[in-house]
């Protein structure tokens, strides 16, 4: 491995540090300039994520599962996704991993799926330790150590998640962590599922 990727995993983290310094959490969100008009959630309620205008296709990014296996995004249209790109050392990615499983056990199935993306150099032997540490029972391994898959999604720091419709277009995006098994998050995201 060069060592540009150590580099990069160290910018990423002064990035967040530095947003959440300057402005709070509210700038950490902010990063990315085109958060869209309307929230998902139902209408008065504050939502976790802002859904694009109109959706977008999404860069073709490849990645591993638990066994090594390379996978990529195009195996999981057909299903509602929630792709999330987080890492075991990021302290709001661990608070949140939690909900992200207990949605995944609420409404994981062929309709929908929590994709955990982890971005640790440790691969997927590091994921499966934090998902034994802290209970995480529900959401597979998958891991982009190279942070390939990561960049091409547009990422520009941890938590950073993507809400993709069934033909695989993201139709929304959230920087930083949310509680994604909370009411308002349930109900927007079976809005969409078949």
């Amino acid at each position: 491995m060069s060592r540009a990727w150590p580099a990069m995993r160290i910018a990423w983290a002064l990035l967040g540090v530095l947003a959440l310094a300057i402005g709070g959490v509210g700038a950490y969100f902010s990063l990315r300039p085109d958060s869209g008009p309307a929230p998902l959630a139902a209408s008065g309620e504050a939502g976790v994520i802002r859904l694009h205008a109109e959706p977008r296709s999404v860069a073709v990014a490849a990645f591993e599962d638990g066994q090594g296996r390379k996978r990529a995004l195009s195996e999981f249209q057909g299903k509602v996704v929630l792709l999330n790109v987080w890492a075991t050392w990021c302290a709001p990615c661990r608070e949140e991993m939690p909900a992200l499983d207990r949605l995944q056990q609420k409404l994981g199935g062929p309709g929908f799926e929590v994709l955990a993306l982890s971005i640790d150099s440790g691969g997927a032997e590091a994921v499966k330790r934090f998902y034994d540490e802290i209970g995480i029972r529900s959401l597979a391994i998958y891991v982009d150590p190279s942070m390939r898959a990561t960049a091409a999604l547009g990422a520009v720091g941890v938590p950073t998640t993507l809400f993709l419709d069934a033909q695989g277009r993201e139709i929304g995006r959230r920087a930083g962590p949310a509680q994604w098994d909370g009411p308002e998050a349930v109900r927007a995201i079976t809005r969409y599922m078949n």
